[in-house]
């Protein structure tokens, strides 16, 4: 078994806005990326947890990000919300339009936030769960860098466009999933090649365009998306819908604009929120009701329901107050620092 190292939460936030600070962020960006990471750290979401300060450390180095910059949020009468990061992060953009967002999905009943100019590198399940916590249906989608390939292609053109969905659960954890279109998410790529192991067959080429295990072959090649032609076709809808949608870029566009500096790539986010009260007719407790008996009759199988390990780890987690991350992660965290 590896080396662990426990953190509590108050200690992966400490460690997260020392790092984050040192290289440039402003405390307003610092605390909202802090937040996020100790958040998917305590859900064990190894790939978008502490690991994630790398790409926020390589992000600010590329020398692109405003690590001090205010999101704009534009007045509207419509059900859009629309934030203009500035050229900052997502996370702090998120966190300014959300209360707008709550507003007007409960006025209109149904109400989307559009956010530019971000840069983006984190999870999307912690802002679906933001609104299903306030008892609203959500989704979420974003592009990436073209990493990817379509089916049948030979080189990247897609991002690995993941797409989130939270459903309210009376007094329970919600129904959530949130995946990436690629077969294997780049984080978990990374993570492969960090612990010296093969991929699984079918997740990605070479940059010659065949098949490879070797994860840093995949990364110099391309990603494939899940599930062939499907999940390139809900990868391409993604593009759409959070790119030329939004007036933001596509994956193509945004890996031009890094002009190989890596780190996090500059885009846009779309979230969209329903409230079930009025889509239900004012019959929600009902339709509550039939919504758990499907999840009931899914568990009676023997199946579980997405993120069901995640909410695990967290209960288990936040009983005992601490996380476990490898200790090779944690000294080459605090390296960061030097």
């Amino acid at each position: 078994m590896s080396e662990t190292v426990r953190l509590t939460p108050e200690e992966m936030t400490d460690l997260s806005l020392k790092v984050l600070t040192h290289v440039g962020y402003g405390p307003d960006h610092a605390q909202a990326i802090a937040r996020m990471l100790t958040t998917c750290q305590m859900d064990d979401c190894q790939s978008h947890g502490l690991f994630r300060l790398f790409m926020c450390v390589q992000t600010m180095q590329a020398g692109k990000i405003d690590g001090h910059a205010q999101p704009q949020v534009a007045s509207s009468g419509t059900a859009i919300v629309r934030v203009d990061a500035q050229g900052g992060m997502s996370l702090l953009a998120f966190q300014t339009g959300l209360p707008r967002l709550i507003e007007k999905a409960r006025s209109h009943g149904i109400a989307a936030m559009a956010i530019n100019r971000c840069f983006h590198f984190s999870a999307l399940w912690p802002e679906v769960e933001a609104l299903s916590a306030k008892g609203l249906a959500a989704m979420a989608m974003v592009p990436s860098h073209s990493w990817v390939a379509p089916a049948g292609g030979t080189r990247g053109s897609l991002g690995t466009n993941p797409l989130a969905f939270s459903w309210p659960r009376m007094g329970q954890d919600p129904f959530t999933f949130d995946f990436a279109t690629s077969a294997f998410a780049r984080g978990e790529i990374e993570l492969y090649k960090r612990a010296g192991k093969p991929l699984p067959e079918g997740v990605a080429i070479d940059k010659d365009g065949n098949p490879t295990t070797d994860p840093q072959a995949a990364l110099d090649g391309a990603m494939l998306t899940f599930g062939g032609y499907k999940g390139s076709a809900l990868s391409i809808m993604i593009e759409l819908l959070a790119g030329p949608l939004i007036d933001d870029l596509t994956s193509l566009e945004s890996m031009e604009f890094a002009q190989g500096t890596g780190g996090a790539p500059y885009h846009g986010d779309i979230i969209i929120a329903f409230d079930p009260d009025q889509f239900s007719g004012g019959r929600r407790p009902a339709n509550d009701a039939r919504a758990e008996r499907l999840f009931a009759d899914i568990l009676d199988q023997g199946a579980r329901l997405p993120s069901q390990r995640r909410f695990a780890a967290r209960a288990r987690n936040t009983a005992r107050g601490y996380a476990e991350i490898p200790a090779q992660l944690h000294r080459d965290l605090l390296a960061l620092l030097d």
